[in-house]
């Protein structure tokens, strides 16, 4: 099985660096044109589903690229962006500021994302013919993704992912491996 991660394109809250976590914001012109890019890009590659987060930014990405490739679209909630609690809406200033210690109260904690997101990719294994899958979701999901699978060399507090970049995982002999991360060659300076 290989999953393409595509994170969604850009919003206006991703322009001016705040967190949105469950805030349901839809994509800019940017994002849209990123997301164009993205079904392009994904158009011919053989995929056979595509799954989102229910979150407007991911599911406008996802209806985009499906659009252009007539695939199918499931709804993944497991895979909706990390809850970031009383600091969703604040830029990096503003929750330093408030939050000197960059812990925010009713935040999802990083154990509870782990078990919902790996959860969500074995949920993607039961999808019969599924092999080839494009998840969209959002910045921490992936790097969450991408944090187990690597045993925190990459992911997590150590790569910042692009809107609408591409990530490639691999199931293969019962394991995740990770092909590409944080690809962004197909945007060509988008």
């Amino acid at each position: 099985m290989e999953i393409c991660l595509v994170r969604h394109g850009e919003t206006d809250w991703n322009k001016v660096g705040k967190l949105q976590g469950h805030t349901d914001i839809e994509l800019n012109e940017n994002g849209v044109a990123q997301a164009e890019i993205c079904a392009n890009f994904l158009k011919d590659k053989s995929y056979v589903l595509v799954m989102t987060s229910p979150l407007k930014r991911a599911k406008q990405t996802a209806q985009i690229i499906a659009h252009k490739s007539m695939l199918p679209i499931v709804e993944a909630p497991l895979f909706i962006e990390r809850n970031y609690g009383d600091a969703e809406g604040m830029n990096y200033e503003e929750r330093l500021a408030k939050f000197p210690d960059l812990v925010y109260p009713n935040e999802e904690s990083r154990d509870a994302l782990i078990a919902r997101v790996m959860e969500g990719l074995n949920q993607i294994i039961q999808y019969q013919n599924a092999k080839k899958v494009i998840l969209v979701a959002h910045g921490a999901v992936i790097n969450c993704i991408l944090a187990v699978l690597s045993n925190s060399e990459i992911g997590s507090g150590k790569t910042k992912l692009a809107n609408a970049c591409l990530s490639e995982i691999i199931r293969n002999n019962g394991g995740w491996y990770i092909k590409s991360f944080n690809e962004i060659g197909h945007l060509g300076g988008k």
